[in-house]
């Protein structure tokens, strides 16, 4: 198919166009959750550092040129990265980009809030897998929940435009606290993702033993008179519903449920600079060499455009295919 050229919406050959990205700035992690680093974060030997401020400037300005107005900054654990701060603030200044969102653990946020707001930042998720404080400890391996929600409490009350929290469904873990969730929400005004497991390429035993389908949940939410709401073009993958007697939401991210691909809207890029049509596609395009110098734009977006088509209909989970993520934390998740 033929390369996009400046301004003109980045779509594959199935129709669907590409306004969001997600754009892992770091691979470590502090947290040692039980479905994605249970050992910890290590790196490989000889790993590549993280794209730089400049990289970054000259990534995100070619995206804008294919279409962009969404990015979301992911890890990892993005707070790790000692110059987030200006990470976002070089995000922000990108023309193009309207909405600039973070997926954190929520470690940092009741201290640097504040500053990631002035950088910018206008929307945020925050991992949180249990309101039990026991059971966030075992699942994550730190014992920071009342921090975390005390910072939730300040996002909320610092007018941040979109907060959204997400709980990764663990079976006989944490798929029995919808009720306590639900006292949560009655009064807060906040987006809750829960996230079905996902198969990757180190976890297939955790997998087969926690995995529980989020469809189950989606039904029991119907039945208690949650209403679907009509899908915004830029976004997430969740499924989301609302109900009049709660101020917050419920979105429902089933990658395993019929036609979850039809939608995506999204492309992502690893910390290093390769581009990945899929969370679990079967390679990385590197967009690193081409980051090198401002007079580089065009053939940035040339290469961006001529890979496109090669994006497949559908994943390949139902085939416990996982392509090259070995851990979410990989690739921004």
């Amino acid at each position: 198919m033929p390369s996009p050229g400046a301004g003109t919406p980045l779509a594959d050959r199935y129709g669907r166009r590409f306004p969001y990205l997600r754009l892992s700035v770091i691979p470590a992690c502090n947290f040692r959750c039980t479905y994605c680093l249970p050992n910890g974060y290590h790196a490989a030997p000889g790993a590549a550092s993280p794209l730089g401020l400049a990289e970054i400037s000259r990534l995100l300005r070619g995206f804008a040129r294919l279409g962009m107005h969404k990015l979301r900054i992911t890890g990892g654990e993005p707070s790790v990265r000692h110059d987030l701060t200006e990470v976002l603030r070089t995000a922000a200044a990108v023309p193009g980009v309207r909405k600039l969102a973070m997926t954190t653990n929520g470690t940092l946020l009741s201290r640097r809030l504040g500053e990631w707001m002035d950088a910018g930042l206008n929307a945020i998720n925050i991992s949180v897998d249990s309101l039990d404080r026991a059971n966030f400890a075992r699942i994550t391996g730190q014992d920071r929940l009342d921090d975390i929600l005390a910072g939730i409490d300040m996002a909320l009350a610092a007018d941040l435009p979109a907060v959204k929290l997400n709980a990764v469904l663990l079976r006989d873990v944490n798929d029995g606290e919808l009720p306590a969730w639900l006292d949560y929400l009655r009064d807060r005004p906040v987006g809750l993702r829960f996230i079905e497991l996902m198969q990757t390429g180190d976890n297939l035993a955790f997998f087969r033993d926690r995995h529980v389908r989020a469809e189950t949940l989606e039904s029991r939410l119907r039945d208690m008179g949650w209403e679907a709401l009509p899908r915004a073009e830029d976004a997430g993958p969740a499924r989301e519903y609302r109900h009049a007697d709660y101020a917050g939401r419920i979105g429902i991210v089933a990658p395993y449920s019929k036609d979850f691909c039809a939608g995506c809207n999204r492309l992502r890029v690893t910390a290093t600079g390769d581009l990945r049509l899929c969370l679990f596609g079967e390679f990385g395009i590197p967009l690193r060499p081409f980051l090198q110098d401002d007079g580089q734009l065009d053939d940035l977006v040339r290469a961006i455009g001529g890979q496109i088509g090669q994006k497949e209909r559908t994943h390949h989970l139902h085939e416990g295919r996982t392509g090259i993520t070995p851990h979410l934390a990989s690739t921004g998740g």
